[in-house]
């Protein structure tokens, strides 16, 4: 096991890492729209989710990883009617590189966050999509 961590993205808010790899798989916590210097994007859901979409990025490149070998996705909402917001920045991001996702409506997301994302992605993949 090995445990992942850049200062490109925002340190850990608890007792717990940025990523860990494990078994030819990196694990991402969920990563809502705080800043590299640990200040909180505000604005509204469509800048909260580029910001969490950089987090994703720099996390998985610190691995070795990137956005094509992600296979998998949650997507954590304050608010089912950001759905579609959502999911066009999503979509910037990933482009042609579809991963298996679920979306989930939740009551409150830590510091009031509009959108968390985590994803799992393979370890060391050679190839792309």
């Amino acid at each position: 096991m090995k445990f992942i961590e850049t200062k490109e993205a925002p340190a850990a808010i608890g007792p717990y890492s940025q990523a860990i790899e494990a078994n030819g798989f990196i694990y991402t916590s969920g990563q809502i729209a705080l800043k590299p210097d640990g200040t909180m994007e505000t604005r509204d859901v469509e800048h909260q989710t580029h910001q969490v979409m950089k987090n994703l990025f720099y996390v998985l490149e610190a691995a070795g990883a990137h956005f094509n070998d992600v296979i998998k996705t949650t997507i954590y909402l304050a608010d089912m009617d950001d759905f579609t917001t959502v999911n066009n920045v999503y979509a910037h991001y990933f482009c042609a590189h579809k991963p298996a996702r679920s979306t989930i409506a939740v009551k409150t997301l830590p510091k009031n966050a509009l959108v968390e994302i985590e994803c799992i992605a393979l370890a060391g993949a050679d190839y792309t999509f």
